[in-house]
């Protein structure tokens, strides 16, 4: 699998695709997208996402002026372009874009009558087994989540500055993902990801309206806890309830269930991957065997 750009109706190798430098997506950040991963060469939950999509793009009042059954021909073709001539090319990275698209110098949504349409095509890079047999570290930065009124978190917006400031902190402390706070003291989300916590065998995330994206598998999760008979919900948690839980993870469509087994230099538990994690983690990989992307309109 080679990686390709679609661009508006023409698909190119990523090195020569390009969009204009007055698209209001690369002067304003004006844009939205979403990512996914293929499964068995299928875009995985596809519907989900773009139920999302749509979701940011009214609260950014952006026109999606395309049909599910559109995108997933998109997406199909920009498949079908990278993986011509690989007879195994593996599982896929998809990246969908939309921006306000081409206009001039100004915040007047009228000044760009049609959006970009942006698919990102190139080979999924899967975290190593070790990672989720061993887990992984945090750390709880000093960079706060956006707040809602500033610039609302449940859309899943192109101007990601505050989770990539998030993420530089946690590299620099030596960890993989960033734990990031909300206004209030809050735990909220990870830079690319979402967090959940176990306590007393009871898994907790954070609730929407603390300043979070709703993640497609951080909702898979809570119901795939459902069916396993597993309590879950969704509550407050701060920072001095990490010390106190037994277990966390984080969930994301590249991660999947990711057991994190210390926060900076404290140890999570035992400091292994706990046994509800891996039961959940077992159930995910249970549900997605086999699993082919269904097509529907919206």
């Amino acid at each position: 699998m080679k990686p390709v750009v679609y661009v508006n109706g023409v698909i190119r190798d990523a090195r020569e695709a390009s969009v204009p430098v007055f698209d209001h997506g690369f002067l304003y950040g004006e844009g939205i997208y979403e990512t996914l991963r293929t499964y068995e060469s299928q875009p995985f939950v596809f519907d989900r996402h773009m139920a999302r999509l749509r979701r940011s793009a009214e609260l950014l009042v952006l026109p999606v002026p395309f049909t599910n059954a559109d995108l997933l021909a998109r997406v199909r073709e920009t498949l079908a372009a990278a993986c011509a001539g690989d007879p195994a090319p593996g599982e896929a990275y998809i990246r969908m874009l939309v921006t306000r698209g081409v206009g001039e110098l100004t915040y007047e949504p009228a000044a760009c009558p049609t959006p970009t349409l942006v698919i990102i095509v190139k080979p999924l890079v899967r975290p190593a087994e070790e990672t989720f047999a061993k887990g992984i570290r945090l750390s709880l930065v000093s960079v706060r989540r956006n707040h809602p009124q500033a610039l609302n978190p449940l859309i899943k917006s192109n101007n990601l500055l505050n989770n990539a400031m998030a993420m530089q902190e946690a590299l620099r402390n030596g960890a993989v993902e960033a734990l990031m706070q909300n206004h209030d003291g809050e735990i909220v989300e990870c830079s690319q990801s979402n967090f959940f916590v176990v306590r007393g065998g009871v898994v907790t995330t954070p609730p929407l309206s603390a300043g979070l994206l709703p993640g497609i598998t951080r909702a898979l999760v809570l119901e795939l806890a459902g069916t396993l008979g597993i309590p879950a919900k969704e509550g407050r948690v701060t920072a001095a309830d990490l010390a106190l839980v037994d277990e966390a993870f984080i969930t994301a469509t590249t991660r999947e269930v990711t057991p994190v087994v210390a926060i900076d230099r404290v140890p999570v538990g035992s400091g292994a991957p706990g046994p509800i994690t891996r039961r959940l983690l077992a159930e995910f990989r249970r549900h997605i065997a086999g699993w082919a992307a269904p097509v529907s309109k919206p």
